[in-house]
């Protein structure tokens, strides 16, 4: 069984940088791609960022392209979101989750395993 466990959320001003860390279990993490998805009230969950097993690859939602950068590290089984420029529409709660892919997917139903999520509230 794979888990997923999301750190460094938090509460902070527009323009600030946040990182986000993800911290998961067993032995089969470096051969799946991994993503960010967010969610906001009452919206869906919705793509933010994905990076292919190797971290050759990513890809981006327009939203955050330019201002955010995620990257893994398979010795530490982790992966992170380095979200700069923060502004208010990025309030959300924040997962990471694992692909059934080993290159990047974007479609939520893609992802397997998913953490409990790490909340991000940005004040103007």
């Amino acid at each position: 069984q794979v888990q997923l466990v999301e750190s460094g959320g938090g509460l902070v001003q527009a323009g600030a940088s946040l990182r986000l860390s993800c911290a998961a279990s067993g032995s089969t993490f470096g051969s799946y791609a991994m993503g960010w998805f967010r969610q906001a009230p009452g919206k869906e969950r919705e793509f933010v960022a994905a990076i292919s097993w190797s971290g050759g690859s990513t890809s981006y939602a327009i939203s955050v392209k330019g201002r955010f950068t995620i990257s893994r590290d398979n010795a530490k089984n982790s992966v992170y979101l380095q979200m700069n420029n923060l502004k208010p529409e990025d309030t959300a709660v924040y997962y990471c989750a694992r692909s059934n892919s080993m290159v990047v997917v974007t479609a939520r139903n893609r992802y397997d395993y998913w953490g409990q999520g790490t909340q991000v509230t940005v004040s103007s």
